[in-house]
């Protein structure tokens, strides 16, 4: 069965440079099928999936459109077709990989087909966004944003430059995919996927010690939202035969306003799935924010700790805990499979500790009740540690093993 490289473009304004890279791409020996996304003007190319075909896929109709004529409509409708096309070719088996042309338009569609594909798809969006925050595009996915330097409006002695690289990265992505499709990974160890931030760095390093003991293979993910996205996303498509997961922190910062949150279904993707899970609550005393310029007006008398110049760090209060530990007790007493909630009785994080500016015994015993009173039937243990000793990390894993194996 031949591969294709989906080529997406709204071809009214980008055709002539997606067919540029379509011919690179074939210079590679890579087939491509170019997929026209453009609505209100003409195409100027000939194309492999025309615009009726995508709208047809998005439940609607190019005339619909036309009449319409409400750009924003068609862009969203676009998404939507294009993703379902590109979904639709990856479940017979003749994806290769998607590469994307476009400004906002553009990058908001092909993005869109991208972030619907598992891990290992070769991903690559040249968008004249890229140099910007792309964290909207990104999300949790593994896609390369290459930055078109110039506006993709004709092909001119840079813009050619830039969609030859586009070209060239992609029939290398899509190469070492078909490498990776036929190797024996049969030796690979279990995956367990585990969470971790910097103030809770060496509860993870000992458990990630005790889990290659136990002939696991551990997945770091940084707790900084996008990094709980990813966790909840893999978890969903199913990498993971159990989750170590430590540090909860983006919970605080959906429910108080912080800059790292992971969104409102953050720690729910094991318990759908019924992945074997231990969950505690590291760095849960805290709600993350830029630099201390940034700290909302309201917060400005809340116990604060500047990390470095570019966060600063906010004390969750009693009240604040309690509802955390609402929030995290029913995500984890809605699981399917087994679980167990791991709380550390002398703090959750490397700044609360005696001594240090976090500690707040009554917040942590908020936390800690609220966590008891809402994880219904799930096991919860209580320990005299510290969540960064290295016994409470082993006494985790050791849950985690007896979990999975059982």
């Amino acid at each position: 069965m031949t591969r294709y490289v989906y080529l997406i473009a709204t071809c009214d304004t980008k055709g002539h440079e997606a067919r540029f890279v379509a011919e690179r791409l074939a210079r590679h020996g890579v087939a491509t099928r170019l997929v026209d996304a453009g609505c209100l003007g003409g195409c100027p190319v000939p194309v492999d999936v025309s615009r009726d075909e995508v709208f047809r896929a998005a439940g609607t109709t190019h005339e619909a459109l036309l009449a319409k004529d409400d750009r924003g409509t068609a862009v969203n409708a676009a998404a939507r077709g294009v993703t379902e096309l590109v979904l639709a070719a990856h479940e017979r088996g003749e994806l290769a990989g998607v590469l994307g042309l476009g400004g906002s338009a553009g990058s908001t569609i092909g993005t869109s087909a991208m972030r619907a594909l598992p891990l290992g798809v070769p991903k690559v969006m040249v968008s004249t966004l890229a140099s910007g925050p792309v964290r909207a595009y990104v999300r949790d996915k593994d896609i390369f944003m290459l930055n078109s330097v110039v506006d993709i409006a004709g092909v001119n002695r840079i813009s050619r430059v830039v969609l030859a690289e586009a070209a060239d990265a992609m029939a290398g992505l899509a190469r070492g995919a078909e490498l990776d499709a036929v190797e024996d990974q049969a030796s690979d160890r279990p995956l367990v996927a585990a969470t971790m931030f910097g103030v809770t760095t060496p509860c993870i390093d000992e458990a990630r010690r005790a889990l290659e003991e136990a002939g696991y293979e551990a997945v770091v993910f940084h707790a900084t939202g996008n990094g709980g996205e990813a966790l909840e996303a893999l978890v969903r498509e199913g990498h993971f035969a159990g989750v170590l997961d430590m540090t909860t922190t983006e919970l605080a910062d959906e429910l108080v306003g912080g800059v790292l949150s992971a969104g409102p279904t953050r720690l729910t993707a094991a318990a759908e799935a019924g992945v074997p899970q231990v969950v505690s609550v590291g760095a849960t005393d805290m709600v993350n924010f830029l630099g201390r310029p940034t700290v909302p007006e309201r917060f400005a008398e809340r116990r604060l700790h500047e990390h470095n110049e570019n966060v600063t760090l906010m004390r969750t209060s009693t009240e604040e805990c309690a509802a955390l530990g609402r929030d995290l007790g029913s995500k984890v007493a809605a699981s399917t499979g087994p679980a167990a909630i791991f709380l550390p009785r002398r703090g959750v994080s490397a700044i609360d500790q005696e001594g240090r500016d976090f500690d707040d015994p009554e917040a942590r015993r908020a936390l800690f009740d609220a966590v008891r009173e809402s994880a219904g039937c799930v096991e919860v243990v209580e320990l005299d540690l510290h969540i960064n000793d290295p016994a409470f990390a082993r006494a985790a894993v050791a849950r985690l093993v007896e979990l999975m194996r059982g």
